[in-house]
């Protein structure tokens, strides 16, 4: 019998602990997921910025270290039509800083992307089978969620209302991530862009865990055991964590990321637009503080980056993170420098220790 109160993720993702490693796009790869699975968690590999060459290399690099479970995270938004006007007036107001820094402002834009979940995915799932596929920004299309399912992987994705919860559920969702406010990375919102829906993991997981029936997983501010005792009295089977692994040495971040995570302040993290044009939590960095955190000349997901482009070129060699992404959740000052398969092992001992108190 389990030791944990609501083992359903246990049983329904085959794992040991009810740990799971958040999928951050370019901050963790294969290295993070081998570490967290082989612990007994869950681990996560990011596909929005990898090829599908690049999936299936990562895959291979996997399977090769760990025999457990692994998720393959894709993102479900819809591709932005073209807008050259707003395009033109947020490259304007970046106008000088490419002048402080040197950069060549009359040169073409370059092309920030994320690719949406397609048909090409679709067909990697397919012939990789993993067993867990996670999304972000809703689901994808009924005829490929179809195919998903067929292959067997069971089924995650994001929900930041209760309204979101419920509609994940009825199209098809396994378990449920109750995403909260404190979260870092970009916000999983898909049925409205009106940040005021969007409230804390306290409120947020017991409301959702009431309204579906689906397994649901505690995502935003846990940082360590004790968040992990409290998202199970929540109502949650399990918990989703992301920015204490990116302390860990697995972890793909920057230098300067890196010593950010170490030195900012708890309360020094905003929601922001101007790196890719969704809201996303990170370390407030000066263009953030300049501009304002939320701008309406950034232009739509995933485009404002590619106007940043040139500026981080150049200035983060330097270690200058001024017009970086720091993506860090409301808890990064819980954060530890551990090997990911230490913390992982270490965030359930001490939560089932204290939870038998």
């Amino acid at each position: 019998m389990s030791q944990w109160p609501d083992p359903r993720i246990l049983d329904l993702l085959g794992i040991e602990l009810p740990i799971i490693q958040a999928p951050m796009a370019g901050a963790t790869g294969s290295a993070m997921a081998i570490a967290v699975s082989n612990a007994g968690g869950l681990g996560s590999l990011p596909c929005a910025m990898l090829t599908p060459e690049q999936i299936s290399q990562e895959i291979a690099t996997f399977s090769q270290a760990s025999r457990g479970p692994l998720n393959l995270n894709f993102f479900c938004h819809r591709p932005p039509a073209t807008d050259g006007e707003r395009a033109i007036r947020w490259k304007q107001a970046l106008k000088p800083y490419y002048e402080e820094v040197g950069a060549d402002f009359g040169a073409t834009t370059p092309v920030s992307n994320r690719a949406p979940f397609d048909e090409a995915g679709c067909a990697l799932v397919e012939d990789c089978k993993p067993a867990v596929v996670s999304f972000h920004f809703g689901l994808p299309a009924p005829e490929l969620l179809a195919r998903v399912k067929a292959s067997g992987a069971k089924v995650l994705s994001s929900a930041t209302t209760v309204e979101e919860a419920r509609w994940l559920e009825a199209h098809g969702c396994d378990a449920i991530i109750a995403m909260g406010y404190e979260a870092g990375g970009h916000r999983g919102m898909f049925l409205s862009d009106d940040l005021t829906t969007q409230i804390g993991t306290l409120a947020l997981v017991p409301q959702v865990a009431d309204a579906v029936k689906v397994p649901v997983i505690a995502a935003g501010g846990i940082g360590d055991a004790r968040g992990v005792v409290a998202a199970f009295a929540l109502g949650a089977s399990a918990v989703q964590v992301g920015t204490a692994y990116l302390f860990c040495p697995e972890a793909k971040v920057s230098a300067a990321h890196r010593q950010a995570l170490h030195s900012a302040q708890a309360s020094d993290t905003a929601l922001t637009n101007l790196f890719t044009g969704r809201p996303a939590r990170g370390i407030n960095t000066r263009i953030m503080r300049e501009l304002g955190p939320m701008s309406p000349l950034a232009p739509a997901f995933p485009l404002a980056g590619g106007a940043l482009m040139p500026l981080r070129a150049i200035s983060e060699p330097q270690g200058n993170s001024d017009f970086s992404n720091l993506w860090a959740g409301q808890a990064l000052r819980l954060g530890q420098t551990l090997p990911a398969a230490e913390l992982t092992r270490q965030l359930a001992e001490k939560a089932l220790a204290l939870m038998s108190r």
